[in-house]
């Protein structure tokens, strides 16, 4: 009996799966794979990925394009503004050559005076018709300056201002009111449409 017992004993204990085999074991759920993982491993790429791969594409192909036309415009503006500082700079430099043109025409029938008053003096003795010839060339000559925007500085009398006199030397002032101011001028002052292009040379009052 004793011998029948161990020998049921030892069958029952074969029979048994031991532990170890099934705590290993992994649950059915746990196998399963994500949609992405199985994509991945299946050498693919989910469909959000492609979606914004092709959107990214589209981007940089308008950047681009916007590029190239921004690059365009750039160039065109170039190209521009080069031609329009070369016509310029022409321009200022045919200005700055013919800029006497008009003053230069307009003395010529001037000179044109002087050279009959010049030859009128070895036919005549008339010295009084030689002086009103020379004031009558003179008139013109003013008047077709002033036409110009030249104007003639009155000095004479007014208070000294360095901005429009040179002093000269200073005499005593004949009077207190003239003292500080211009007693007399040696070399008239003009203006060229009110700016100063040569100052009055004075003698101020001491």
């Amino acid at each position: 009996m004793e011998n029948k017992d161990i020998l049921d004993e030892e069958l029952s204990t074969d029979i048994q799966q031991p532990d170890n085999l099934t705590a290993g074991a992994m649950p059915a759920e746990d196998n399963e794979l994500t949609t992405e993982e199985a994509v991945t491993v299946n050498g693919g790429e989910p469909e959000d990925v492609v979606e914004e791969s092709s959107a990214q594409e589209a981007v940089v192909d308008s950047a681009s394009r916007e590029l190239a036309e921004l690059k365009d415009k750039y160039l065109r503006l170039y190209a521009d503004f080069e031609n329009y500082r070369r016509r310029t700079a022409k321009e200022k430099l045919d200005l700055i050559s013919n800029a006497n043109e008009g003053l230069l025409q307009a003395l010529i029938p001037v000179v044109d005076d002087f050279e009959r008053a010049m030859q009128s003096l070895d036919n005549t003795d008339d010295v009084t018709a030689l002086k009103e010839g020379v004031s009558l060339i003179y008139t013109k000559l003013y008047k077709t300056l002033e036409g110009k925007g030249l104007k003639p500085m009155t000095a004479k009398g007014a208070q000294f201002d360095a901005d429009l006199h040179e002093s000269v030397t200073q005499f005593p002032a004949p009077s207190d009111d003239l003292k500080g101011k211009v007693i007399d001028e040696i070399e008239k002052g003009y203006y060229l449409n009110d700016k100063v292009i040569r100052f009055a040379k004075v003698i101020v009052g001491a």
